[in-house]
């Protein structure tokens, strides 16, 4: 009875928009038509995601917005409504118990992904002592339950989370069997790469049965944009909270800051992943209108930061340092540019035409090219020198994917801007080429460690 209520509640809400359109300028008929068939496939693809029915057509109207001027205005006028439907869950009773249920899943899990952190002290395992045992394990201790979180939210098939076991086992295997040298150049690649290996896992859990189509994995991106938002500023909040408790503690002489490092530190790190997911979820498209906020905030500022260096090094002729340290802050480097534009193409809609902004993206992935191409020449020009050690092979290979990615990128980009392609070409190249980090990572994980002895 409930379904049958929503539905009608779903066609008195599009024939409202409807005849709103129709209301405010005289639009043929055959138009009007197209743009319900769109909005129906967007609260289609919101309610599959979990949504409400009446949420569903709600921000697919938002999303309409960008594609039609008397949409925009149509949620404009509802803004109130609007805002308030995002933000307060549905009134429906199915509604409400089902958020209720996502709500106390989460939090257990959470709970869980807690005690999971702390039972290798069981076994008298501490957080200094053992400190590479917890770096190498670390996503084990929260990407199987997240990972669990979403295959009972999309009810993944057996078969799929049979495929999802084995890959968190085997990775398991080789994060531990090997007899790592402590604080070896081997053990710090392991520790890297193994989340990024598994994250793959997180996105196939994620997606679904959408994973193989290029809107299920631009979600899935979309999504790992939004959880480091909310990471963040929940990291932020709870060290605001320690400061403060410390702060208060101390003026009554009890040093609380032990506490905070075996405990409240470690369980909320792993804890608050699972409470971020849940607030993605339960909040879908709330946080949306953050993404273009924050990519046309910060891209302007990654190109001037990218075109400065790379003045910097032809005016002064100084090569990349490539130690270990360096390589790392310069691959994060590329990689935060990579997830800029990737999340921009997430919150941008495809049919708009070329703008200043896509000219904008297009100088940041060239400068980001060309900054690689600085550092693969440096890495190229010191393994010639003095050989391939784990770090410097690492890196190599992670930038030679890297010019790949944004070389075909530029291309694809300039097509776009030129009018020559489409902007869904360089979505589909992206999406596909993605896994193939998570297989360089895997590749890392499982044959660099024997390959160089383990040191």
């Amino acid at each position: 009875m409930s379904t049958m209520h929503a539905t009608h509640a779903l066609e008195e809400q599009i024939d409202q928009w409807r005849t709103y359109l129709r209301r405010r300028q005289a639009i043929h008929p055959v138009d009007v038509a197209e743009l319900e068939d769109h909005l129906r496939e967007q609260v289609a693809l919101l309610e599959e995601a979990g949504l409400a029915s009446d949420e569903a057509f709600l921000v697919a109207v938002k999303r309409m917005g960008d594609l039609d001027a008397l949409s925009r205005e149509f949620a404009r006028e509802h803004s109130e409504r609007l805002w308030k439907q995002l933000v307060v869950p549905a009134e429906s009773a199915d509604a409400v118990q089902r958020a209720r249920t996502d709500a106390f899943v989460a939090v257990g899990l959470a709970l869980a992904a807690a005690i999971a952190i702390k039972l290798p002290a069981l076994f008298g395992l501490d957080l200094d002592d053992d400190a590479g045992f917890y770096a190498r394990n670390f996503s084990f201790f929260v990407l199987p339950l997240l990972t669990g979180y979403f295959a009972w939210k999309r009810q993944l098939a057996a078969g799929t989370l049979r495929w999802l076991a084995a890959a968190f086992g085997v990775a398991g295997v080789f994060a531990n069997i090997y007899p790592f040298v402590s604080g070896g150049s081997s053990e710090a690649l392991t520790a890297l790469h193994l989340p990024i290996a598994l994250w793959a896992a997180v996105g196939i859990a994620y997606a679904g049965d959408r994973w193989d189509q290029v809107s299920g994995r631009m979600d899935f991106i979309r999504f790992s944009g939004e959880l480091f938002i909310y990471y963040v500023l929940i990291a932020l909040g709870g060290g605001v909270l320690m400061l403060f408790t410390a702060a208060i503690f101390q003026s009554i002489g009890i040093e609380v800051e032990p506490f905070f490092e075996s405990w409240l530190l470690p369980c909320g790190m792993v804890g608050a992943v699972l409470v971020a997911s849940w607030l993605v979820e339960a909040k879908q498209s709330v946080i949306e209108n953050m993404a273009p906020v924050l990519t046309r905030l910060f891209t302007p500022l990654f190109v001037a930061a990218l075109l400065a260096f790379l003045g910097a090094v032809l005016w002064t002729g100084s090569g990349v340092d490539i130690e270990r340290d360096a390589l790392i802050a310069f691959d994060l480097l590329l990689v935060v540019v990579l997830g800029l534009l990737l999340y921009a193409m997430s919150a941008r809609d495809p049919a708009a035409p070329p703008g200043i902004f896509d000219v904008l993206q297009v100088v940041l992935v060239v400068s980001a090219l060309l900054a690689n191409a600085v550092a693969l020449w440096a890495i190229a020009a010191r393994i010639t020198e003095f050989g391939f050690t784990p770090n410097r092979t690492a890196a190599l290979g992670v930038n030679v994917l890297l010019l790949v990615n944004l070389a075909w990128s530029a291309n694809l980009y300039v097509n776009f801007l030129c009018r020559n392609g489409s902007f869904a070409a360089l979505e589909r190249w992206q999406t596909r080429y993605l896994p193939l980090y998570a297989i360089w990572a895997a590749v890392v994980v499982v044959v660099f460690p024997p390959l160089f002895d383990y040191i």
